[in-house]
This record gives structure tokens, C-alpha cells and sequence, in this order.
């Protein structure tokens, strides 16, 4: 979350101009699988670098394989560890450049390959970990994109001049991930399904989940004196050679201005 007055800027152009909401095209339907198939449940959340004391926010972090936060602080540290621990009991925290902060929270081991700071003139850096998962190691890549404003704080030109930030960055992670690995990309891209970030994902044989099981759904929500407005800025994008999704949604909860999304697959091998 950044500050109030420019939150407002920011969702007054969302719900007048720019991002509006995705396609509601018929969802998928959640797979049926055996109960003996191994499967992978992956949460992505904004908790809000301001609210790491809300106890609402804190109980909306899922309970998932691994989770991937972004906005955290030594703060959202402190009340992480002090009541998910026995829940997690692997987790990784990076804080940075104020709502830069980012952290991993895994029920198996997990380790860290690449912490990558943001290519100019992006804002945040990126996280490269690989996790011990049930249908076995997977590498995910935790990212929070800049933002559609430019530095002087003006949304409007932003919104024109950071696409080609946001795919600077995007580009310059995705180098770092190892080929052969299973993998998901997820956290707040800052853009919707129709931005540049996932056609260039696709092209690299990458889908968004919740295009499928969830069309439409929106991730980030704002109050103004419009009333509240809400759009989709969260992803979590898979490997299509490697990995099939089961299924994919939004939970509503939390006081976050993000909510949660949470998507499990399968290995295409245990298909």
C-alpha cells in the first residue's frame, strides 16, 4: 500500500480510464484427481507493508504448500514467525526499499537461489527459491512489479511509461530461472491478464491460472468517494511443459488493499 492520497489517485484512474476488468469468460470447472496424486497448492498475497499488526490480515494468509508474500517488513516478520511458524516451519524474509519487502513461507524445505534486484528504473527486486514439494522440486519465482506511476508521482503518465518497465523487469528475472525446473511466477504484477508481462510470459510457454478458473476476478480492491473499485493485479503463472493446474481462486479476506489467490497443480508426469 502507498499513501492514502496517491492510492486514491491511483484507483479514480482505475475505475474511470485504464484498467477496468478482465473478461468474464465460463470458468473451468476444478479438475477431479485421485486421492493418492500428489499435488502442489501455491498462495500469492500483498499483505500491505502499513498493516502488519491486523490480525485479520494476518489470519487471510492461506493455508497452502507454499505462499508467496510481497509488501513485507521486519514488522510483518515478527507477526508471521510469532503465529505461522508451527504452520511454516521454513521461511525466508528479504525487506527492501519500503514496500519492497518480500518472504516465502513453505511447509517443506525451501531454498533460496537468487535474490534479484529491480533492473532500472524498476522499484522492487525479485526472489528465485527452490521448493521440496510433493510432486517434487519446483522453483518459483516471488515478483512485485512496479507500479503505474512514474517518479514524480504522476499515475496518468504512468500508466503509459511503466509497461515497458514492468517487461524490463519481468525479462531480466526470468533469465535468472533455471529451464529445467518446474515453474510458477507469482505476486502483484501491477497489471492485468491483457498486459504486456503475460503476453510475454506466454510466449515463453507460461499461462495465468486464474484466466481459467477464475476469469475476471479481481485481486485488488480500493474505497473511494466513487465507492470501491476493484480490478485484477495478482497473478500466479505456470509452466505449461511441466505443470496442470487443478484448479485456481480469490479468497475475499483480509483488510489488505490485495487479496489472496491460491492455485494447486499437478505434475504433467502424474497426469
Amino acid at each position: 500500500m502507498f499513501h492514502r492520497r496517491i492510492m486514491t489517485l491511483f484507483a479514480a484512474l482505475t475505475a474511470t480510464v485504464f484498467l477496468g476488468g478482465c473478461a468474464s469468460d465460463q470458468a473451468r470447472q476444478p479438475a477431479e484427481v485421485p486421492d493418492n496424486t500428489p499435488t502442489l497448492e501455491v498462495a500469492t498475497f500483498n499483505v500491505n507493508y502499513g498493516m502488519a499488526r491486523d490480525a485479520q490480515t494476518l489470519a487471510a494468509i492461506p493455508d497452502v504448500d507454499v505462499v508467496l508474500l510481497q509488501e513485507t517488513t521486519e514488522v510483518w516478520e515478527r507477526s508471521i514467525r510469532g503465529e505461522l511458524s508451527e504452520r511454516y516451519p521454513h521461511m525466508l524474509f528479504e525487506h527492501c526499499c519500503g514496500a519492497g519487502g518480500l518472504a516465502i513461507l513453505s511447509k517443506q524445505p525451501i531454498e533460496s537461489i537468487a535474490y534479484i534486484p529491480a533492473p532500472e528504473p524498476g522499484w522492487f527486486p525479485a526472489w528465485i527459491v527452490q521448493a521440496e514439494t510433493a510432486i517434487g522440486k519446483v522453483q518459483l519465482l516471488n515478483v512485485h512489479l512496479r507500479p503505474p506511476v512514474n517518479d514524480q508521482g504522476s499515475w496518468v503518465r504512468g500508466y503509459f511509461s511503466t509497461p515497458e518497465i514492468r517487461i524490463t523487469e519481468m525479462r531480466a528475472y526470468h533469465e535468472h530461472l533455471d529451464k529445467d525446473l518446474p515453474t510458477i511466477i507469482a505476486g502483484d504484477f501491477n497489471e492485468g491478464e491483457d498486459g504486456k508481462v503475460i503476453a510475454f510470459l506466454r510466449d515463453e510457454n507460461f499461462a495465468p491460472v486464474l484466466q481459467d478458473y477464475s476469469p475476471g476476478a479481481k485481486t485488488w480492491r480500493w474505497q473511494t468517494s466513487m465507492g470501491t473499485i476493484s480490478t485484477q493485479l495478482d497473478h500466479i503463472v505456470y509452466d505449461q511443459t511441466s505443470l496442470e493446474p487443478i484448479e485456481a481462486k480469490v479468497l475475499d479476506q483480509g483488510y489488505s488493499d490485495h487479496l489472496p489467490v491460491v492455485a494447486r497443480f499437478r505434475a504433467l508426469e502424474q497426469r
